[in-house]
């Protein structure tokens, strides 16, 4: 009876909003399938509107545009000229909705004691729930959208459009502003913060540098600084994609003066405000942890690029990865995106030992595979299994405390100075919370070890 009881009020209190996830994650899902067929065509994502590939007919949205529904209706095959409709469309429109239920599932219906690969937020997701918690809820699901679509003209194309990272950065920055509002009367009882937040320094270059940013973009869009590798396509041979261009260190030149006002950003802004007394607002620390998270994320991925390219005279990475890991941390904060970074080379010689696997068993595997879909594959794994990553971090690195995600709170030296200074740490990312003993516990409670 209690059993039922409990089921009854999950459903209850749940239901609706799982049924709004997975009707929001289909439509998602319908407009990535836009996203990947126009945005390698050079094409705009407005217009023209949805049609038939084949006979140009224009699909209503009743019926033929419905995500997953329209094509059974549809019978998979079109209306005007009955040409097939490929069966992909409704897949990926069933498996975005499937990833936008799932992850509300795991945020807000498992508690992560429960569970030894999904923590996401931690406890965090559940004390808020989807009422006060959905601009992050939005900013993951978005980020997940993201990286999907990104690994798919990857994959096929060698090249990330970077309208999709830039979408993922701006809609993860204004989310977060949103929620750090939003979430403002929970407070009390909601001492985590599901990303790492920023002091007064880290704030200062997170802004600095995003506005170094700005000018660089206006220096180029002025033509005070021109493109890297403007004169790519010269190079690339009649019906490929890839060509070897033989001045790649010579871009890097180039880059480096676009990367100038940005380094400058960072070091005036954090200077700036390393001098203000206490701790930033929480919306203060939100767009700080989410621009820092940002600008790490980048950064890590362009100075692999610089160094690379100049070691090996072609070019290392490209841009499109830079983007990609730098959404991933507006999105997440700072410090997955370093994890991230060393993880994915790992990703890819799995990818390598399953192609040689497959092809001694005669089965027919792609053994290219850009960096991107390594990085994307990475930041899910990660995101998806906390409490592992923790404990692997004790083992190789016993002595060094992993940072965690949660605002930085002032130090209390009301009390016993260095007793206080022991227990609070103010370093980027990480959140105290005092106990009743004086003490301070990271997890925030008081009865339980940090894990």
């Amino acid at each position: 009876m209690l059993g039922y009881v409990l089921f009854t009020e999950s459903v209850l209190r749940h239901g609706p909003w799982l049924v709004f996830v997975f009707v929001f994650g289909a439509c998602v899902g319908s407009f990535l399938n836009v996203v990947n067929w126009r945005l390698p065509r050079g094409m705009s994502l407005s217009h023209p509107p949805s049609r038939c590939p084949i006979c140009g007919g224009r699909l209503r949205f009743v019926r033929e545009n419905l995500p997953i529904l329209g094509w059974i209706l549809l019978r998979g095959r079109c209306r005007f000229c009955k040409a097939p409709i490929s069966p992909v469309y409704p897949i990926v429109e069933l498996f975005m909705a499937l990833v936008f239920t799932g992850l509300y599932v795991c945020l807000f219906m498992v508690d992560p004691a429960d569970t030894l690969w999904w923590e996401g937020g931690g406890s965090w997701w559940l004390e808020q729930q989807f009422t006060h918690a959905w601009p992050a809820y939005v900013a993951v699901a978005f980020m997940l959208a993201g990286l999907f679509s990104m690994t798919v003209i990857d994959a096929k194309t060698y090249l990330i459009p970077l309208a999709i990272p830039v979408f993922v950065t701006c809609a993860a920055i204004v989310l977060w502003l949103i929620e750090s509002v939003l979430a403002s009367g929970m407070a009390a009882r909601s001492p985590h913060w599901p990303i790492p937040g920023t002091g007064w320094t880290a704030t200062g270059s997170a802004v600095g540098g995003m506005l170094g940013v700005g000018v660089s973009m206006a220096l180029l869009m002025t033509g005070r600084l021109r493109p890297s590798f403007a004169d790519y396509d010269d190079y690339v041979p009649e019906g490929d994609t890839l060509a070897e261009y033989p001045h790649a260190r010579r871009e890097m030149a180039v880059e480096l003066w676009f990367l100038t006002p940005i380094l400058l950003g960072i070091l005036l802004g954090g200077v700036a405000l390393a001098g203000l007394e206490g701790v930033p607002p929480r919306w203060l620390q939100a767009l700080g942890g989410s621009l820092l998270g940002w600008l790490v994320g980048g950064g890590l991925v362009w100075a692999v690029r610089i160094l690379g390219t100049l070691a090996f005279g072609r070019e290392a990475m490209g841009l499109g990865d830079v983007h990609l890991l730098a959404a991933v941390g507006a999105v997440l904060g700072w410090f997955l995106p370093i994890l991230i970074f060393f993880l994915a080379p790992f990703i890819g010689l799995a990818w390598t030992l399953l192609v040689v696997v497959m092809s001694r068993f005669g089965g027919k595997v792609r053994r290219e595979l850009p960096y991107g879909p390594h990085l994307a594959v990475a930041t899910v794994l990660l995101f998806c299994s906390g409490p592992l990553v923790k404990r692997g971090w004790r083992i190789l690195m016993p002595t060094v405390e992993m940072p965690r995600a949660g605002l930085v709170v002032p130090v209390d030296n009301s009390r016993d100075w260095t007793r206080s200074r022991k227990a609070v740490s103010m370093q980027i990312g990480a959140e105290a919370v005092p106990t009743t003993d004086g003490t301070t516990d990271r997890c925030g409670k008081e009865t339980q070890p940090c894990v």
